[in-house]
């Protein structure tokens, strides 16, 4: 049998999805119509054997969390748990605290996938790969391959080209180390516990040895308990015959910021032609104008002179005007765009209006188009003491009066705007 955990995190990680994760988990965020965790949860279904999915972080447990646990797992028919942690734990230091639910019966392998990565997911490959590869107790790391210079931003595998055996790991290394990098998606046994607990082992003995360390002593088991896969694992295991690195051609992008996720849905919405066509919007008698790939909700109510598309996501109780046009933007439930607006390259908040003939627009953070190996970057929100150029986020509640005009801008939550706005951040 197989099982799956999917690491969250916890609320201090979605700092840069602000002020859209003021509101809803950013795990639970839709994007290309569903919330984030969902994909994930799609491709572990399909993977023979699969008996169970086990949510991990640092989340307090919500309606909105409980509502989609609940639901998934009648969808999915397949059990679905939360566990939450006590602290942040890291990614290894998570599996470990609750790795007695995840041996409970005796499962052969077991995935881990970080929440906020997007990707066709091939894990089905990855268990193949491994019977294939290495010997039967060896982990398998998903990777990709990135651009020189973007490669930095990443955990970097070296790797015998013959075997796929990874002989070298460095997370986000200050120079160039190889163009492979780790898509945060792995396969392994139960013997990668014993790996964890001798990293557990030294922090207990680093602790009785720097007891304090800045810290209160009642913090001194959480310190121990803090492992991280990538520096404290991987990097130990590189070289030793038991780590394998599975090289996808297929998409793969990070989501880490509000403007990743525009292109995190596109990358999806352009998946649903093979996975779920029915979920793509057509054209049709009496329907707006589709351009492209769009997904609509069905309690969305579309005027039929509406342009929608490339790469739009409608949510729940939307409504949208006569001549109003949309393209690369999320909007979220029950925004209401007037007449003749106009939204490029933004995300629309919760219950947001923007009045007729408006103008709101952002800029993309795409990958360089000329460059195959090119990931997204992540910017920060500011650079020279000025706001990065970036996609246009409304958070819930906002009112953007008629013939008003907002470029690359972010507006916090319950903000009725008077004027015009550019490259700024609305309080």
């Amino acid at each position: 049998m197989l099982k799956a955990v999917i690491l969250i995190g916890g609320p201090q990680k979605g700092t840069r999805f602000r002020p859209l994760s003021f509101e809803v988990p950013k795990p639970l965020f839709p994007v290309a119509g569903v919330p984030m965790l969902q994909h994930h949860i799609e491709a572990c279904v399909k993977v023979p054997n699969m008996k169970e999915i086990l949510i991990i972080g640092f989340y307090q447990p919500n309606e909105e969390l409980n509502r989609f646990l609940f639901n998934s797992q009648q969808e999915f028919k397949i059990p679905i748990r939360y566990l939450q942690e006590y602290a942040a734990l890291g990614t290894g230091g998570g599996i470990y605290h609750f790795r007695d639910q995840i041996l409970s019966g005796n499962p052969e392998a077991f995935f881990v996938m970080n929440a906020d990565v997007c990707s066709a997911f091939p894990l089905a490959e990855m268990l193949i790969f491994q019977k294939e590869h290495g010997e039967p107790n060896s982990f398998v790391i998903l990777g990709t391959t990135a651009n020189r210079k973007q490669s930095l931003n990443y955990g970097c595998l070296v790797e015998n080209e013959n075997t796929n055996e990874v002989l070298h790991y460095v997370e986000k290394p200050s120079t160039f180390v190889s163009d492979i990098i780790n898509c945060g998606i792995y396969l392994f046994n139960p013997e990668i516990f014993q790996h964890i607990g001798t990293v557990f082992q030294k922090n207990q003995q680093d602790m009785l040895l720097y007891p304090y360390d800045g810290e209160e002593p009642t913090n001194g088991w959480h310190r121990a308990e803090v492992i991280r896969l990538e520096q404290d694992i991987f990097t130990a295991l590189a070289g030793q015959g038991k780590l394998y690195v599975y090289k996808t051609l297929s998409f793969w992008s990070q989501i880490k910021s509000a403007g990743s996720a525009i292109y995190a849905s596109r990358l999806y919405l352009n998946q649903y032609h093979t996975t779920h066509p029915e979920r793509l919007a057509s054209n049709k008698q009496g329907g707006p104008n589709i351009s492209g790939n769009v997904y609509i909700h069905p309690t969305a109510s579309i005027d039929p002179t509406a342009t929608l598309g490339p790469n739009v996501s409608i949510g729940t109780g939307v409504t949208i005007g006569a001549g109003v046009r949309v393209r690369e933007s999320i909007i979220l439930h029950g925004a209401n765009l007037q007449d003749h607006c106009c939204v490029l390259n933004s995300i629309v908040g919760w219950e947001s209006t923007i009045g007729k003939w408006a103008r709101v627009e952002g800029t993309p953070s795409d990958p360089n188009p000329n460059d195959p190996f090119a990931k997204i970057d992540s910017e920060t929100l500011f650079r020279d003491g000025k706001l990065t150029p970036s996609i246009t986020i409304l958070g819930c509640n906002v009112t953007i009066p008629s013939e008003v005009i907002v470029l690359n801008s972010i507006v916090l939550p319950h903000k009725d705007l008077n004027r015009s706005f550019k490259n700024q951040i609305i309080l």
